[in-house]
């Protein structure tokens, strides 16, 4: 039904008084986005919405797809978005008519005026229909707020999406620098066998004094120490996988090693554009407007609503001949006088929620710049971190070749070739370490970014 306007105005005349108080908000300030990016972000490339496969490997590509399948965090903001969805129904629901149906009837014995008994059997089905005119726009409000939730709701479902995708393609690649340093230390165990081997051949020949043989004993067992750590990593890193993607723990299928991934380029995106590509910062801004919609309709309830009911039915008895029909209209203004300070807390408590989604918003929006400088800058330093350690391990080797060929020659000490091992092993770790890093660090990157959301309304 269509608002009178006219009807409204000469109401609201003499009842101004009964209008909600004012309630006061803070004023949070704007978030203004940067001109440009603190760290050059170098030669960028297009954000897809499955950004996961730029990396090259169909296992990652295809545990990203299960985890959004399956994923329970998934589930359970589809199911708030259908809740949101029925909330908006409900509210349309109360900008439109009640309509009810009753059916009453019975059998009763009574004395008539002449003292003799009468008795009869009756009924009186009837339809009754109430509606509430929305004078003032209240019940606009709050249809208009669940909207917005609604919206909110379908946001935060897509922040999710995008947050499994981030953590199951993080855990994948953190799974591959696990297998290689797996395989680095089991290699560097086997290296240390035959070391210890060759030490307690010269000691039983009297090459070499004890000392060798111990220090080569001690350095097997703290290199032999590393690959049950590692292994315990990998079983904790496969189980989290396995949560993700909406399985028992279980063994997680591997496809590219760590070094044949691909590493993606940045992706590109002014910060003007950020605000209105990520998922979360939509949530905080439709939460804002619904609060903005819920203060206004709890102004609003210090005005009078009018509501409007009738009925009409029939009455069949067997004392009558013919059944009688009956029908009321009416209507009535429910006016609040003294509520006892509801309606005012109940104003103040929407003006509060107001102003804790207002700096929500802005701590969504400052922390997504926030986000992306940060893994700017990791991608950035990452990169040039691997070129020092490459560097680092390459002359390490090579250090290592020569002190090995100056202890067989007998120039060196055995020390000095342990020494040599122990640095090349850290070397290799740190370097495989450091890949998987700028890997994540891109992963990380393409989250801030937005992961190619783009809003649907």
């Amino acid at each position: 039904m269509r608002r009178n306007p006219a009807l409204a105005s000469l109401l609201a005349i003499p009842l101004a008084a009964c209008a909600g108080p004012h309630v006061a908000t803070t004023a949070a300030a704007p978030v203004a986005p940067p001109v440009a990016w603190r760290t050059d972000a170098g030669p960028t490339a297009a954000l897809e919405r499955d950004w996961w496969r730029a990396f090259g490997d169909p296992a990652l590509a295809a545990l990203v797809e299960r985890a959004l399948a399956n994923n329970s965090d998934i589930g359970v903001a589809a199911a708030r978005v259908r809740e949101a969805r029925a909330n908006i129904a409900l509210a349309r629901a109360q900008t439109l008519p009640a309509i009810d149906a009753t059916l009453g009837g019975g059998r009763s014995r009574s004395v008539n005026p002449f003292g003799q008994p009468v008795e009869q059997n009756f009924a009186q089905p009837q339809v009754q229909v109430a509606y509430e005119v929305d004078l003032f726009g209240r019940l606009d409000d709050q249809k208009a707020a669940a909207r917005d939730l609604y919206f909110a709701s379908e946001a935060a479902h897509d922040a999710v999406r995008l947050s499994v995708a981030a953590a199951a393609a993080a855990n994948y690649v953190t799974l591959r620098g696990l297998d290689a340093r797996l395989e680095v230390a089991r290699a560097t165990v086997a290296a240390r066998a035959e070391s210890l081997r060759i030490a307690k051949s010269r000691v039983e020949s009297g090459y070499s004094p004890r000392l060798e043989l111990e220090q080569a004993q001690a350095e097997y067992d703290a290199t032999a120490q590393i690959v049950p750590q590692i292994e315990l990593a990998i079983a904790r890193t496969e189980d989290a996988l396995s949560l993700l993607v909406g399985d028992t723990p279980r063994a997680i299928g591997r496809g590219d090693t760590l070094a044949a991934l691909t590493v993606p380029p940045v992706p590109d995106g002014l910060p003007s554009e950020l605000l209105r590509r990520r998922p979360d910062v939509a949530q905080a801004e439709y939460q804002l407007a619904a609060t903005d919609r819920n203060l206004a309709a709890a102004r609003k309830r210090f005005l009078p609503q009018l509501r409007l009911t009738s009925a009409a039915g029939a009455a069949f008895s067997t004392l009558l001949a013919d059944p009688v029909t009956i029908w009321s209209v009416g209507g009535s203004i429910l006016a609040p006088i003294f509520q006892g300070g509801r309606l005012t807390a109940q104003a103040d408590a929407a003006g509060a929620q107001r102003d804790q989604a207002a700096f929500a918003y802005r701590r969504t929006a400052l922390t997504a710049f926030r986000e992306v400088e940060d893994a700017l800058a990791a991608v950035r330093l990452s990169d040039r971190q691997i070129l020092f350690a490459r560097s680092q391990r390459d002359a390490l080797a090579e250090g290592l070749r020569l002190a090995t060929n100056r202890y067989r020659e007998g120039y060196s000490p055995y020390l000095e070739q342990l020494d040599a091992q122990r640095g090349l092993l850290g070397a290799e770790l740190s370097l495989i370490q450091l890949r998987a890093d700028a890997l994540s660090a891109r992963i990380q990157l393409f989250q801030a970014m937005g992961g190619g959301w783009i809003a649907s309304r």
